[in-house]
C-alpha cells in the first residue's frame, strides 16, 4: 500500500480522475445502451403507477421526460416496529423514507452516448430510533433508521466506454451501493453497510445515510468478470451536526480506498445451471485511529493512572468475501428465483477496531407459492465480534474493581416475508432477535449487568411509483 503525504492528496486524486472522464466524454465513445439509462415510458419497473389509470401519468409528462432521457421515480418505505422483551425499553416506533430518484440519460437527451447523471435524496421521519433508543445494539435493526432530516444522498455523472467495458463515476457517492453488497440480502430489514465498516471507520463511512465526494472504476471484460475501485472522501460528516444535510462535500478528510473482484456465472434469463456471483475485495483508510486498550503511554486505558487518551494508530485496513448462490432453480427461472443462499464475511485489525470481525448468512425462497410469484420469504443471521483489545479493556476494566461486563459479540436474527400486493407495493412482516446488544454492554441503569437480549416485531411497507 502507498502512503499519503497530506490529505490534500485526495483531492489530486479527484481532479486526476475528472481529468480522465474529460478525455474520454470528449472522444464521445461508448455504448448507447447504458444500464442508468431512462426506461420506457419513464416508470422504473416494477410501479405502483402501472396499476394506476394511464400508468399515473394522465398528462403525459414523465412519458415525454422519459422518451428524452430524463426519468424519475418516487419510492416511499413506512415501518411499524417494537420490541417485545429485553433491551433497553419497551415500545414500538414508526420511522419512514420518502426517496426521490432522477437519471439523466445524455444519449436519449443530447447524442452524448454512455454518459449519465444520476441523484437521489431523502425525507427521513421517525418517532425514536429503535436500535439505538431500545437496544442500544450495534447491527442494524432497520436499515432505513437514520436521523430525521431532508438529505441529499448520491450525486454523480457515469461515463460507460468501450461497449460498457469501463465506466467511471464521479461526484458524491456512497460505498455501499456497490462494494460489500450481497444481491440475495437486500431483501432484509436488517441488511446494511456491515457493521465491521459501520461501526470502525470515521462517521460510519460513506454509507446510508451520508454519501461522499469520490470515484470509481469499473472493469468489466466480460459477462463473468467485474473489477471495482473506488476512493471517497473518508469521513462524511456526523449526520446528526456536521452534515446532516449531505451537502457539506467534504473533501479534506483522508480517504478510504476500496476495491472488489467479482466473478458471476449463468446470470442469463434462459440458462439452465444454478446462479452464483462471487466477490473479493478490500479496504484501506489513511486516518488514525484510537488504540481499543492503550493510552498514549502504553498503559491501559482502564488503569487509574492512564492519561485518558488513547495511543494513535495510522490507518486501517481489511478483507471480505461474499458469496451468492443459487441452490434450487425452477425450470424457466430466473437467477432471482428459486431457492438461494448467501455469505458475507469480513475481518480486520483488533487494537484499533471496536470489531474486527463480521459474518452474516441467509436463505431466501423466490417465487415458490403458486400464484405468487413475486414474493420471497427468507431467515438471515448476522454476527459482529467484538475485537480482542476491547475485551482486554474490559478485562482491565474488571480487574481494577470496576463491575461490569465483558463484551464479546452482537448477533441478529430476521425471519421475513415480502408480499406483493401490486407491482410496486410490497408488504413485509418480520421477526428479530438481537443477541447480547451492543455486544454486551453495561445496561444504563447502572447494575452492571448486561443490556438484556430481546425480540422485536414489525411490519413494513415499501411503495415505488
Amino acid at each position: 500500500m502507498f502512503l499519503y503525504a497530506n490529505q490534500s492528496h485526495l483531492q489530486k486524486c479527484v481532479m486526476a480522475a475528472f481529468c480522465i472522464v474529460a478525455a474520454a466524454m470528449g472522444a464521445n465513445c461508448g455504448s448507447s445502451a447504458a444500464a442508468g439509462e431512462a426506461p420506457a415510458g419513464g416508470i422504473v419497473s416494477p410501479s405502483i403507477a402501472t396499476s394506476l389509470p394511464a400508468d399515473g401519468d394522465p398528462s403525459g409528462v414523465r412519458k415525454r421526460l422519459g422518451d428524452r432521457g430524463i426519468s424519475y421515480s418516487l419510492v416511499y418505505t413506512g415501518e411499524v416496529l417494537g420490541n417485545v422483551s429485553g433491551g433497553v425499553r419497551r415500545g414500538g416506533i414508526y420511522e419512514g423514507k420518502l426517496e426521490g430518484l432522477l437519471n439523466i440519460d445524455f444519449d436519449k437527451l443530447t447524442g452524448w452516448k454512455g454518459l449519465n447523471l444520476f441523484a437521489n435524496g431523502f425525507q427521513i421521519h421517525r418517532s425514536r430510533g429503535l436500535r439505538d433508543d431500545h437496544f442500544d445494539s450495534l447491527i442494524t435493526v432497520s436499515n432505513i433508521e437514520a436521523v430525521s432530516s431532508t438529505r441529499l444522498s448520491e450525486i454523480w455523472f457515469e461515463q460507460k466506454m468501450l461497449g460498457d467495458k469501463i465506466s467511471l463515476r464521479i461526484g458524491q457517492l456512497a460505498a455501499d451501493a456497490e462494494f460489500f453488497v450481497s444481491d440475495y440480502a437486500r431483501m432484509f430489514v436488517s441488511n446494511d453497510w456491515p457493521t465491521i465498516l459501520g461501526a470502525n471507520l470515521p462517521s460510519g463511512g460513506p454509507a446510508y445515510p451520508l454519501s461522499a465526494p469520490g470515484a470509481r472504476l469499473k472493469l468489466t471484460p466480460d459477462e463473468h468478470w467485474t473489477l471495482l475501485v473506488g476512493i471517497f472522501n473518508g469521513d462524511p460528516g456526523n449526520q446528526a451536526t456536521a452534515n446532516r444535510h449531505g451537502t457539506n462535500f467534504r473533501v479534506n478528510d483522508p480517504p478510504l480506498v476500496m476495491g472488489e473482484l467479482q466473478f458471476r456465472f449463468n446470470q442469463d434469463k434462459d440458462a439452465s445451471g444454478l446462479a452464483g456471483i462471487l466477490r473479493l475485495g478490500g479496504w484501506y483508510h489513511f486516518g488514525e485511529f484510537e488504540d481499543q486498550r492503550l493510552d498514549d503511554a502504553g498503559l491501559s486505558l482502564a488503569a487509574s493512572v492512564s492519561s485518558g487518551n488513547a495511543r494513535r494508530l495510522r490507518q486501517t485496513s481489511g478483507i471480505y468475501g461474499i458469496v451468492d448462490q443459487q441452490i434450487y432453480r425452477p425450470r424457466g427461472g430466473g437467477p432471482d428465483s428459486g431457492v438461494s443462499v448467501f455469505g458475507r464475511v469480513g475481518g480486520t485489525q483488533s487494537d484499533r477496531n471496536l470489531i474486527d470481525l463480521f459474518f452474516d448468512t441467509g436463505i431466501v425462497a423466490a417465487g415458490m407459492f403458486p400464484g405468487r410469484p413475486d414474493d420471497k420469504f427468507g431467515a438471515s443471521l448476522i454476527f459482529a465480534k467484538i475485537s480482542d483489545s476491547a475485551r482486554a479493556l474490559d478485562k482491565d476494566a474488571i480487574a481494577f474493581g470496576v463491575q461490569q461486563p465483558v463484551r464479546n459479540y452482537e448477533m441478529l436474527l430476521e425471519v421475513s416475508y415480502q408480499f406483493q400486493l401490486v407491482p410496486g407495493w410490497v408488504v413485509q412482516p418480520l421477526f428479530q432477535y438481537v443477541f447480547n446488544p451492543g455486544g454486551n454492554v453495561p445496561d444504563p441503569s447502572g447494575s452492571g449487568h448486561a443490556v438484556r437480549s430481546g425480540a422485536l416485531l414489525g411490519l413494513r411497507s415499501t411503495m415505488t411509483y
